[in-house]
């Protein structure tokens, strides 16, 4: 597992209503509860492990704008804002820092993409500065090597893996939300088509609305109810290495090895989209709609084994409502990290910063990332079933703009102006075949 995750006490009595029941305290699911509790929702918010345990702790902690896809773009800038917010009403240091993001690159190639995207960027409001070989090389010196260019991205930073959704989930608490751990979703019931409850193992909620937050395990959620969600994951693995290492970026990236300051002063270390594919059921069966992004990326994939498959959080299977389900035989999602690639990653970083040399390795640790089709989370309250929202398929991006998420959500529930277009985020994009659509079994 990633760096100690910071432990919430929460209640175990399950309430019998609530006027809107999250499933999955991730950093989304947190921050789409938190936003509802502050706006005055009697909210439940569920999750079968431990809050925050699966991909929300083992992501690198960058909260940026720098080289979002456009659809995202304006979330993102809002959720650097998020994130000071919540810090200061929950009255908790989430350890969010605008603390700059750095890129260095000795690719032309690279460098002009780089470009390219800020020059639309500051077009939007974002402070992203395009540094000459002088610049860069200064900026980088504790890799002791010159560069051609790179990007400085001064309103970007990072945020506490280990922190955040904890933290958050305490300022549902605050704000009068109910935070259930160990208690796992199994599916939802409906009154005239609508949502009226959700069926836990714990038992049962009266509810109008529920909001599906679950990462890898929304489409498998999804499917119980007739609907069809497109998604599919990868494996990440990143590792840590202790405290020691001083005068380093605060966040660097390079094509070789990305490197970040955390909390505790150690730095996490890992390799931008290098991944492995661990086949699943899910994965077969929306094989062909993946095949574009997976053909663009093929050169950072790696095959991968059956830890996700036997996992089950891509599952086609139907389960039963008054049974076990795969969510409660596998209460946290804590893959074996690749070994060859921990390896790869701890030796380019070492090469690329001197001061990491003499540092000891601290963890290594894997995490799923799940994904649509064109690489842009599912944000919509129209899918298919009225009272049923989904906030999933953050594609690797979800942490920072996790916040961002979160109000979006309430906005849709609330029915106020929401603080981004929505557009682009619904799942009906994805219709011309069954996407999108309430299935027939």
């Amino acid at each position: 597992m990633a760096a100690p995750l910071l432990k919430l006490e929460t209640q175990t009595e399950m309430p019998e209503t609530a006027d809107c029941v999250v499933i999955g305290a991730g950093i989304v699911g947190t921050s789409a509860a938190y936003w509802l509790a502050r706006a005055g929702l009697r909210v439940v918010l569920l999750e079968k492990g431990r809050i925050g345990a699966e991909q929300s702790s083992r992501n690198w902690g960058w909260c940026r704008q720098q080289n979002r896809d456009a659809r995202e773009l304006p979330l993102s800038t809002r959720s650097l804002g998020l994130w000071e917010e919540m810090a200061a009403d929950i009255g908790e240091d989430l350890g969010f820092r605008r603390c700059g993001l750095l890129y260095l690159s000795n690719d032309p190639a690279e460098i002009e993409g780089w470009a390219r995207w800020g020059a639309f960027a500051r077009g939007e409001g974002v402070d992203t500065r395009m540094l000459s070989a002088t610049e860069a090389s200064e900026r980088g010196q504790a890799t002791g090597q010159s560069w051609a260019g790179g990007v400085w991205s001064p309103s970007d930073g990072i945020a506490d893996p280990a922190r955040a959704a904890p933290l958050i989930a305490k300022g549902i608490l605050r704000h009068g939300g109910v935070v259930l751990q160990g208690c796992a979703a199994r599916g939802i019931e409906r009154t005239g088509g609508a949502v009226s409850a959700v069926i836990t193992e714990k038992g049962r909620i009266w509810t109008p609305q529920v909001v599906m937050a679950g990462g890898v395990w929304a489409g498998s959620f999804l499917r119980q109810s007739g609907l069809v969600f497109p998604q599919a994951a990868v494996r990440s693995s990143i590792l840590s290495v202790a405290p020691g290492a001083e005068g380093l970026p605060q966040a660097l990236h390079t094509a070789r090895v990305s490197v970040t300051r955390r909390g505790d002063g150690g730095h996490t270390l890992a390799i931008s989209g290098r991944s492995q594919l661990d086949p699943t059921p899910n994965m077969l069966h929306f094989g062909r709609q993946f095949l574009p992004m997976f053909a663009k990326r093929w050169r950072a994939l790696s095959p991968g084994g059956l830890q996700a498959w036997q996992a089950g959080f891509e599952t086609r299977e139907i389960w039963a409502l008054d049974r076990e389900t795969p969510m409660e035989r596998a209460r946290i999602l804590d893959p074996r990290p690749s070994a060859a690639l921990l390896r790869k990653t701890l030796a380019r970083a070492r090469q690329l910063l001197p001061a990491l040399r003499g540092v000891p390795l601290q963890a290594g640790w894997a995490g799923y990332i799940d994904s649509t089709p064109d690489g842009v989370p599912v944000i919509d309250n129209d899918i298919g079933i009225p009272g049923l929202t989904l906030a999933a398929g953050l594609s690797g991006h979800g942490f920072g703009i996790g916040p961002g998420v979160g109000h979006l959500v309430a906005d849709l529930l609330l029915n106020r102006r929401p603080i981004t277009e929505t557009a682009q985020y619904r799942l009906s994009r994805f219709q011309g075949s069954q996407w999108g659509k309430v299935a027939t079994f």
